[in-house]
């Protein structure tokens, strides 16, 4: 038993990193041992965990499910009926972790079995990669994140879940996990429109706001501006105040002004998500170099269910002239990567500054970067962080990025690029490792 009980705790060790921000976990183990242990792992830490769906998910829309299925898809021949059956229960904001053990080394379960190292059901069917992903698309699911748990069979004071994570980034030893959790979620448009709070952080912006005002399309019908103005040289801050009281704007939009009390674009965002009461949120740049017309696409692929967390990308069409210059572009392109490469993610554009998620989802990010601790001055990663540790599945929507047309940059290239850089550096020890 001492190789399954090392196992599982090594699971209930990476399940633990996003059981917390879930308000309920369902862990149906029927008396297996195995799953037993695997429950009270979960429920000592978390103190959440039931063996049974309550009914919370499929009559409350923002109430968030983590379905853990340990070991049953190596056992059921019914698996695309238990994974529909989950699907009818849930809603969105739930997750599906399939626990799946590597049918590579079935060889391994073997030997532990007849040593008496672990006590497991006959294994019907060892279920591939490859497999999880059709019974997914089949069943109405996304694959969002997989990923590998290795092992070490003992605990070394602690040591062996830095050792299981080291394994993750060594070459060769890498692709000999033991078990893997795939993260699936239930694909589910929205069947209802939904309505949106724009959160706009507006530093000497004077020039912009009236084009801001002008050029939101009317893609839902209950549209809430949130306009942060801090620490400006310029009347900007009179400009959103006169503007937002002329009855035109107020008959398209409900509006807002708020006066940053920090400083960053980052503290900005924040005080406008805190004030934010619509059911969606996103950001738009009061440069409007991404063009607030294309927020329909957004809207659009979250209304479709393609995503959680929507991330503009402004690397794929060719961009305006002296819209980013050159050093810019590069450095865009190599964060992307490096991110994509930590957090295990597939992302084109780490920095563009409109994101678009839910407001219930904003809560739980919000939590998980309190509990993390804030890091990020520009706002963009403390977003991308959680959206894939939280697994919300992130898909991209490429802009035609504009060149400013008022004002100047706020970003220095060389100081910001050396803050970016140690961001991720956070991210590959505190996350990675």
């Amino acid at each position: 038993m001492l190789f399954r009980k090392s196992l599982k705790a090594f699971l209930a060790s990476e399940l633990g990193r996003i059981a917390p921000y879930f308000d309920e976990l369902v862990l149906d183990h029927q008396g297996d041992t195995g799953k037993q242990r695997l429950f009270e792992l979960l429920g000592a830490k978390h103190h959440q965990v039931s063996v049974t769906p309550s009914k919370n998910a499929a009559e409350n829309i923002n109430h968030t499910q983590l379905f853990v299925i340990d070991g049953d898809l190596n056992h059921n021949s019914e698996i695309q009926e238990q994974l529909a059956q989950i699907y009818d229960s849930s809603n969105r904001s739930c997750r599906v972790a399939a626990i799946l053990y590597n049918p590579y080394l079935r060889w391994l379960y073997k030997i532990t079995n007849k040593l008496g190292l672990s006590k497991s059901h006959e294994t019907q069917n060892f279920v591939t990669q490859t497999s999880l992903i059709n019974f997914a698309k089949i069943t109405g699911y996304d694959v969002v994140n997989i990923s590998n748990v290795y092992f070490f069979p003992f605990r070394l004071w602690g040591l062996g879940d830095w050792i299981n994570r080291l394994f993750k980034i060594i070459p060769i030893i890498n692709k000999l996990a033991i078990a893997s959790i795939a993260y699936l979620s239930p694909r589910k448009p929205e069947t209802e429109e939904k309505s949106i709070s724009i959160i706009i952080a507006a530093r000497n912006e004077s020039g912009n706001i009236k084009n801001i005002l002008d050029s939101i399309p009317p893609f839902t019908q209950d549209i809430e501006l949130i306009f942060v103005e801090g620490n400006s040289t310029d009347d900007t801050w009179e400009k959103i105040n006169t503007l937002i009281a002329e009855p035109e704007y107020q008959k398209r939009y409900t509006m807002m002004a708020l006066k940053q009390p920090g400083k960053g674009k980052a503290d900005a965002v924040r005080v406008g998500f805190r004030n934010a009461t619509k059911d969606l949120v996103t950001i738009l740049d009061a440069d409007l170099t991404m063009p607030a017309e294309d927020l329909p696409k957004y809207y659009e692929a979250y209304q479709k269910g393609l995503a959680d967390f929507i991330n503009g990308s402004r690397l794929v069409y060719p961009m305006e002239k002296d819209a980013m210059r050159f050093i810019n572009h590069v450095g865009n392109i190599f964060f992307a990567k490096l991110l994509s490469t930590i957090l295990d993610i597939q992302i084109s554009d780490s920095l563009c500054g409109t994101k678009f998620f839910s407001r219930n989802d904003y809560q739980r990010i919000r939590k998980w970067n309190d509990d993390f601790g804030d890091f990020d001055p520009f706002g963009d990663y403390e977003m991308i962080f959680p959206a894939s540790v939280l697994k919300l599945g992130i898909v991209d929507i490429p802009i035609i990025y504009k060149a400013r047309t008022y004002g100047e940059t706020n970003i220095s290239r060389f100081k910001d690029s050396i803050k970016l850089f140690r961001m991720c550096l956070i991210g590959f020890f505190r996350i990675k490792l």
